[in-house]
């Protein structure tokens, strides 16, 4: 009987990791799910730079497979190039054969955090809560579409000024980031620690 070889996963670096110094040094991703009023679940991609603590993107799906999650990192870098490092946890999503391989090409180091230990993602995760506080908790999504033009257009009421899009780069200055009180979720969703 031949033994089965298990598949080439993305290994990433275990090391402890330095604080960022400046943006687009470190990205953080990891993963939200919801459901919506007909009980279909829905996943949300966050990515988030560690430096700043701008929310870079988030993907609305019901399935994100790591040839998405790839194509969603080159549409990000685009704008704003790529970064030294991604942290992410050790989803299937994330050590996939795609993922491993746009790590590669990109030259991108990718650190994957020690299992159970979430809060070696700690950015990410507290824009995570923060997003199911304001956002996830407050609406209940009719459908896919509906979660995503909620999830990715700003709240009634909110400010020209405080709305960040994504071609439009980020803050020039910290003073000018959005408190969470204001109940804003965009494409670049800034929250203050």
């Amino acid at each position: 009987m031949r033994k089965r070889v298990g598949r080439e996963r993305a290994l990433g670096t275990r090391a402890p990791m330095t604080l960022p110094q400046g943006r687009d040094q470190r990205w953080s991703l990891d993963f939200v799910a919801d459901t919506m009023a007909s009980g279909r679940r829905c996943r949300i991609l966050t990515l988030v730079d560690d430096f700043i603590r701008e929310c870079l993107g988030l993907v609305v799906d019901t399935s994100l497979t790591g040839l998405r999650v790839a194509r969603e990192l080159d549409r990000v870098a685009q704008l704003r190039g790529h970064p030294c490092m991604i942290v992410s946890d050790n989803g299937t999503e994330l050590t996939s054969n795609a993922t491993l391989a746009w790590q590669q090409q990109r030259g991108v180091e990718w650190h994957y955090i020690a299992l159970g230990k979430t809060m070696q993602n700690g950015f990410v995760e507290s824009f995570n809560g923060r997003l199911r506080d304001e956002c996830l908790n407050e609406h209940l999504f009719a459908n896919l579409n509906d979660a995503r033009q909620i999830i990715s257009t700003p709240q009634s009421g909110a400010k020209p000024e405080q709305t960040l899009l994504m071609n439009e780069g980020i803050p020039e200055s910290r003073s000018t980031r959005m408190r969470p009180s204001q109940r804003q979720v965009t494409k670049a969703m800034v929250w203050l620690p």
